[in-house]
């Protein structure tokens, strides 16, 4: 079977290099699912899962908070705006930020609100959390 190189990296780190057989990423009209020799294109990105089979055949997650795919024939580039390994996530975490980012958008003047940062906020939170929830029985 082929095999398309992807590559992951966020403003922080490159978290992924490698050859996989097939991605899934959240893109932001829906769901994407790559194969080598797809169509080559240029989408948004929007919190939640990308997930990709290893040459190996391995499974493996990352969170992604955004950003922008790029597929070629041979290369996929995910240029995410943050992105955690599925490992890292911290339902804690992702849970005081929701619980933060909904304190806000109920609590302050709507002229002194920058809604669009908020509601970003509060997706992705809830989309790790939601990814949390459908893997977290493999993080243990």
């Amino acid at each position: 079977m082929s095999t398309t190189q992807l590559d992951v990296v966020s403003a922080e780190e490159e978290l992924f290099s490698g050859t996989v057989k097939e991605i899934f990423a959240p893109g932001s009209m829906g769901d994407l699912g790559i194969t080598p020799g797809h169509a080559q294109l240029i989408t948004t990105l929007k919190a939640g899962e990308l997930r990709y089979i290893t040459e190996e055949g391995n499974m493996a997650s990352l969170f992604v908070s955004g950003g922008m795919m790029e597929v070629q024939p041979t290369v996929v580039t995910v240029l995410a705006d943050t992105a955690i390994r599925a490992a890292d996530l911290d339902e804690k975490s992702a849970e005081a930020a929701k619980a933060r980012a909904e304190a806000a958008l109920e609590g302050k003047d709507p002229e002194d609100l920058d809604y669009e940062a908020l509601q970003a906020e509060l997706e992705a939170a809830k989309a790790q959390i939601q990814m949390i929830h459908k893997i977290g029985n493999t993080l243990r």
